[in-house]
């Protein structure tokens, strides 16, 4: 395990790029990690102009720290090597409960929308056109999954379209393989599989980025509406450096060139938030996790219910915990 953290990490240092900050100590410099939805050096240019205007306004070293997968920035967190990250919802879940994380921000479309939605896409060509389609004819078909750490890749699409279906999407297909958005795409594009995940922010993206490969594909299947990336920093990270960075964050995008900038990530401005925003996210993954264990025949009807008792407890709490928030803003609003 732990040797495979450290492959990570080394990869991680290979691609990650420091962005300009101003001259600081080594102490004020922090990392900022990047989830690897497409290649890394994509992915430097479309976050160098943000990164260094953090560096410049709240007078910090700024590094970017990439990762191959969601969970090297996840690890990175968890052994401080990562201070504040972009995650999806997802990611920024296991972050908060597996490394420390906390929810400080959350990301807005640029049109204004506070969500996206997963999808399923096949190439324009195929006779697959429908999730029963695909079910009926999955013995024959390769599938591209999302990293296990996404949420429009993996989570979502892995208790609408597979647990709610009973079946699981590693055991019906001929073939499954997991990657990026990016990858994903692009696959299904070049016939080299026939069924992928991929999300809509993903598609706006690969319609600018590459059209001619953007029609090549056709969308299958449209998640629910799922709530924006969360940006993340570590609980223990200095106060003075949370201070600038939610400074730097919940004022960005007041110039026209900071909206400019935001642009190129789909963004519009941020606004604040907390790691209440995984509730909803939190109830998706015990549904998910609820339907596999009533769907198990390998587990006695014994230890099948004792499951399922643990998980409608956890479930009964968040809805609980979601009532109190909904009555909380509805009386805030009125």
């Amino acid at each position: 395990m732990f040797n495979r953290i450290s492959r990570a990490f080394a990869v991680s240092v290979l691609l990650s790029g420091s962005v300009l900050g101003t001259a600081q100590a080594a102490e004020q410099a922090l990392n900022f990690g990047i989830i690897s939805t497409e290649s890394s050096q994509n992915l430097k240019a479309m976050w160098a102009p943000f990164l260094a205007d953090m560096g410049e306004q709240t007078g910090l070293k700024i590094n970017a720290f990439f990762a191959p997968d969601y969970a090297g920035i996840i690890q990175g967190m968890r052994f401080d090597k990562v201070d504040v990250a972009w995650y999806g919802n997802k990611a920024a879940m296991e972050a908060v409960d597996r490394a420390g994380g906390e929810v400080f921000a959350q990301t807005v479309a640029f049109d204004g929308s506070q969500g996206y939605h997963g999808l399923l896409i096949s190439h324009r060509d195929s006779s697959i056109n429908s999730v029963q389609d695909m079910l009926e004819n999955a013995k024959d078909l390769t599938f591209a999954n999302g990293d296990p750490n996404s949420t429009s890749g993996y989570l979502v699409p892995g208790y609408y379209v597979f647990a709610l279906n009973k079946v699981a999407a590693n055991t019906i297909f001929k073939r499954t393989l997991n990657g990026s958005h990016e990858v994903n795409a692009l696959s299904v594009a070049n016939q080299q599989v026939d069924i992928g995940t991929f999300n809509s922010e993903g598609m706006e993206r690969l319609q600018i980025t590459a059209p001619d490969k953007a029609a090549q594909l056709k969308v299958i299947w449209t998640s629910p509406l799922i709530p924006s990336d969360p940006m993340v920093w570590r609980k223990n990270l200095a106060q003075d450096s949370k201070n600038k960075l939610r400074e730097f964050f919940m004022s960005y995008g007041d110039q026209p060139a900071e909206l400019k900038v935001l642009e190129g990530l789909q963004w519009g401005q941020f606004k604040a938030s907390d790691d209440d925003q995984l509730l909803p996210i939190r109830q998706l993954s015990l549904f998910k996790q609820r339907s596999e264990v009533a769907n198990d025949t390998r587990l006695s009807a014994s230890d099948q219910q004792t499951q399922l008792q643990a998980l409608d407890k956890q479930l009964a709490a968040l809805e609980k915990r979601m009532a109190e928030l909904e009555s909380k803003s509805a009386s805030s609003a009125g």
